[in-house]
């Protein structure tokens, strides 16, 4: 699994999702535009990006996950990164965006028809891009997972989880 990080990302969104999804027995990889290591919006947490865009490929991962925070701001002026979303997408395995994440997607063209939620500040953008804006904590989608706030954290992760599991 493959979590999108780039500079200013929110603090708990890229970190408590992991932590959960380990917990789970998921293996999870930063990627980012760079090898370093990004310090959270808020200075609570920092993540070492194990790889860069230019060192994977999307089929590589079963599912993908897109923090808030700042740092989708940064990541939709990387073409790597948004070929990246454009090509997960495609393969219709399970994305999840919370916060701000979903830019990624507007970015990547994504967002046309699907039905999502999002950070109230950004709501108008996913509308512009052809969403369905709905303002609920989770959003599924088909595979497309969304959510608002941290304080939403342990539904999204719990929609994370269902989207994973196999289906009897």
């Amino acid at each position: 699994m493959a979590f999108l990080i780039g500079p200013a990302f929110q603090d708990e969104e890229g970190t408590e999702p992991k932590k959960y999804l380990v917990s789970k027995g998921a293996e999870v990889v930063y990627v980012g535009p760079q090898k370093t290591v990004y310090r959270g919006k808020y200075g609570r947490a920092k993540v070492r990006v194990d790889k860069t865009f230019g060192e994977v490929m999307p089929s590589e991962f079963d599912a993908v996950v897109i923090p808030g925070g700042s740092a989708p701001e940064h990541l939709r002026v990387e073409e790597a990164a948004v070929n990246f979303v454009r090509g997960f997408m495609k393969l219709d395995r399970p994305l999840a965006a919370i916060c701000h994440g979903p830019q990624m997607l507007i970015s990547a063209d994504s967002l046309k028809g699907r039905t999502i939620t999002c950070y109230q500040g950004i709501r108008d953008d996913v509308k512009l891009a052809g969403a369905n804006y709905v303002d609920e904590p989770v959003v599924v989608d088909r595979n497309l997972i969304t959510s608002r706030k941290p304080s939403d954290i342990p539904m999204f992760n719990e929609a994370i989880y269902a989207a994973l599991k196999p289906k009897d």
